[in-house]
């Protein structure tokens, strides 16, 4: 036979030891770059440089690649030398006041004018009740009161004159004022008056008329001049309080007097306060705590207590950049609606909600203003309403706080309206390979607005540099997590289970979680042996403990095998039968196993039949690698007439589903024994899928399915005849555990490279598959030969049958 077995040396690449210098990992210095990553650097590098509108990044990639900490890096240093962006503050909009207004501040502007107005309701407090207690205050105002008091007693002694001098008194009676008929001074009794002449009486009752409606005039004057008291006051208060709030403000105006913003808001509280000058003053008047809640319901309702009213001059710093250095860079973690954008919060007052601008809360993208923004993507895409948010915000370029209910319309009741607030920023988001290719093909949104794609590679080649690099990564998340140093040894362990872990012999996985959550457990291992560094043997104890904890299932599968519950074969030869291998990933933890495979074939029409895709247990993929091998048969023995033969393939005692292509090989070894009769050996398990052409190739965990037939084997009993074909082009990706390397060196177990079916069916059956001869035939006990008599032979059996068939015209 042509193909030999692999060597012990090509099954396990080897780290040596000896080719480092150091001894253990405290003599490495710290790894300060990401490696592996140069694609994504200068992706990076270019979005965090890039000003122009919509070059956003997306880094996309595994976990643990490094995506988080190269994005910080760049943001980091980038931030650092950028400017301190502006402050952002709400106010009262006294126009309006369910649109709280906006105000721009330079950095650290916020927070002092926030605190100015603080003094100012204080001052604004202690200066009105200072000027309303004050006796010039109470004299001016006595002096208004007193003028229309006296206009009244005026007004009141005029008609009393008018009355005495008719022989009437005015009388204050439970009913009202009244007027009443006198002599000499005295009121004339009731009895006496009705003694009087009918006459005199009804003169007398003409002239209260009179006097009557001349009170009720002057009654009804009261009102107006009561009017026009309270006019007075009002313009006196308001006199004072331009006075006090001239005086207070005046500073602040000559502060602010270079912010336009500020010096028009002043402008608008000073003309507020001097308007609601009378409402504050009875707001003081009537007190801040009254005694009952009705009467504290009413008071918050009506906005008459004073420091519910000053609310409105207080100052909502949203955003505050004072011990800001440089642009800030935010990491959301919990991206929701309200935490992107900003919330307005409510209060609970006497059972019912309420809200003002100094409950306006800010959101990450208002932190972020000026400087980076980091996410993950999937988050982001997860929570209600959030992506939606972001794009509107990236795409208008302002922030708008705003609930769910009123965005989709849902809300009718009024509710604040906080002024936009202008955006620049860039956003990073990390996530996954297939979210960026979804998104950029479903969402024309998204490639506007994340041009910077930062593709985070899994793997690095392993070189000796690179080995070297990876060493002092590992020296580096040591120290980081605070576990004990690592021997050369234990290092070089680590890194052939990082070529294991990614499933290729010159490659190294730079997904570091895993790198950790070992170090974490190996130093576990070196705490129990009480040794003061991590060994190879430690680190070794750890895979095989995590390991172990997982394996629950494939061994409980391997006993279900060598109790015969499963039928699998491990010696003999038969016709029409394979073992083939299969991968299961359960969790972290994946592991191969054997699986029976059978072909059938009868007299047909050249099809062959998945009997897994009749009852659709078959994924595409495998179907497709079923239809290859018709292709294959077609090809190789029936290019100029049609294959007179119908087959069945089937996976033996299969209840769940079957995906991919890696047993379309092992199929097409089935197919080809059952046309020719000859028997398989079923001391071999096969892996490989095939193309037309009869070329193996390449498939993916080659080392889980090589250890789950070795497992098999070994339980029975090795005797060297045992073995497993793989493809050729999977030669370099073998990293098997040390007890198949033994069994190999020893003789007892054998994996075989394969790179054509020829190679694979003269190994499996001991027949070799057979070439054209100088007239174009096949030997007759070729594999071939075989095949290409047993195909002429159903072909003739058809032809014999058609004749049979009687004819429908005669």
């Amino acid at each position: 036979m042509s193909v030999k077995p692999l060597s012990p040396e090509k099954l396990y690449q080897v780290t040596d030891p000896t080719q480092f210098v150091f001894e253990t990992s405290d003599e490495l210095e710290e790894l300060t770059d990401i490696i592996g990553q140069p694609r994504a650097l200068e992706a990076i590098r270019f979005g965090t440089g890039m000003e122009s509108r919509g070059y956003n990044i997306f880094a996309l990639g595994p976990p643990s690649t490094g995506k988080r900490s190269l994005v910080k890096k760049f943001f980091e240093e980038k931030a650092i030398k950028d400017t301190v962006p502006d402050d952002w503050c709400y106010v009262f909009n006294f126009n309006q006041d369910h649109k709280p207004k906006a105000i721009r501040l330079p950095s650290g502007m916020g927070a002092k004018f926030q605190s100015d107005m603080e003094q100012f309701i204080d001052e604004l407090k202690n200066t009105l009740s200072a000027a309303f207690e004050s006796d010039e205050y109470r004299t001016r105002r006595r002096m208004v009161e007193s003028e229309v008091e006296d206009r009244q007693e005026a007004a009141f002694d005029k008609l009393q004159e008018k009355a005495t001098k008719e022989n009437f008194a005015l009388l204050r009676t439970p009913a009202g004022l009244v007027f009443a008929p006198t002599k000499n001074g005295e009121v004339i009794p009731p009895e006496d008056f009705k003694q009087l002449s009918k006459e005199t009486r009804q003169e007398m009752e003409k002239r209260v008329q009179s006097l009557q409606e001349e009170l009720q005039i002057l009654l009804q004057q009261i009102p107006v001049w009561q009017r026009e008291l309270r006019g007075s006051i009002r313009q006196l208060n308001n006199e004072i309080t331009e006075i006090a709030v001239s005086s207070i403000l005046s500073e602040l105006k000559t502060i602010y007097d270079a912010f336009p913003q500020v010096s028009e808001y002043l402008v608008a509280v000073q003309k507020d306060v001097v308007e609601n000058a009378s409402r504050l003053i009875e707001a003081e008047e009537d007190g801040d705590k009254p005694k009952d809640e009705a009467s504290l319901a009413a008071l918050m309702s009506s906005g008459r207590s004073s420091s519910t009213f000053m609310r409105r001059y207080k100052v909502n710093l949203l955003v505050n950049n004072k011990d800001s250095d440089g642009a800030p860079v935010i990491f959301e973690e919990n991206p929701t609606y309200p935490n992107l954008i900003g919330r307005v919060e409510q209060m609970a007052r006497m059972g019912a909600l309420i809200t003002d601008f100094t409950l306006i809360k800010p959101g990450s993208l208002h932190l972020a203003n000026g400087g980076y923004l980091v996410m993950d993507a999937r988050k982001v895409l997860t929570q209600p309403y959030t992506w939606e948010a972001l794009k509107r915000a990236l795409e208008t370029q302002k922030v708008r706080i705003e609930s769910p209910g009123e965005m989709l319309g849902l809300l009718s009741t009024v509710s604040l309206e906080p002024e936009p607030i202008p955006l620049s920023l860039k956003v990073a988001l990390l996530g996954d390979r297939m979210m960026y290719y979804l998104l950029s093909q479903y969402d024309p949104e998204f490639r506007e607005l994340f041009k910077v794609q930062a593709d985070f590679a899994e793997e690095i080649p392993r070189t000796l540099e690179n080995q070297i690099l990876y060493a002092q990564m590992i020296a580096t998340l040591a120290r980081k997590n605070e576990v004990k140093p690592l021997t050369r040894e234990a290092i070089a362990r680590l890194i052939e289970h990082s070529a294991r872990v990614i499933g290729d012999s010159v490659k190294l996985t730079i997904q570091v979680n895993n790198i950790v959550d070992l170090l974490n457990e190996a130093n576990y291992w070196a705490n129990e042996n009480s040794t003061d560094k991590i060994n190879a043997s430690d680190v070794q104890k750890a895979i095989d403990a995590r390991i172990y904890r997982a394996d629950r299932m494939r061994e409980r599968y391997q006993e279900n095998i060598l109790r015969e519950t499963i039928m699998i074969s491990t010696k003999g030869s038969q016709v029409g039968q394979i073992n083939g291998l299969s991968v299961v990933q359960m969790g972290e933890f994946s592991f191969g196993f054997p699986s029976r495979i059978t072909a059938s074939i009868r007299r047909g029409k050249g099809d062959v039949i998945d009997i897994e895709r009749e009852v659709e247990l078959s994924g595409p993929i495998h179907s497709k690698g079923v239809l290859i091998l018709a292709g294959f048969l077609t090809q190789r023995f029936a290019s100029e007439e049609a294959l007179s033969l119908s087959a069945s393939l089937v996976f033996e005692q299969s209840y769940s589903g079957v995906e991919g292509d890696s047993a379309s090989s092992a199929e097409l070894y089935a197919l080809l024994s059952a046309i020719s009769q000859v028997p398989i050996k079923q001391d071999f398990a096969v892996t490989g899928s095939v193309n037309q052409l009869g070329q193996v190739q390449a498939i993916g965990g080659v080392n889980e399915k090589i250890e789950g037939f070795f497992d098999i084997c070994k339980e029975r009993g090795l005797n060297g005849e045992q073995g497993v074909l793989i493809p050729e082009a999977n030669v370099e990706h073998l990293m098997l555990k040390q007890e198949v390397r033994d069994a190999v060196a020893d003789g007892l177990f054998n994996v075989y490279p394969i790179s054509r079916i020829d190679e694979g069916i003269e190994l499996l059956t001991g027949i070799a598959m057979g070439e054209f001869d100088a007239d174009g035939n096949y030997p007759p006990e070729s594999i071939s030969g075989r095949v290409l008599a047993r195909l002429e032979k159903l072909s003739k059996k058809k032809d014999d049958s058609s004749e049979k068939e009687p004819d429908d015209n005669s």
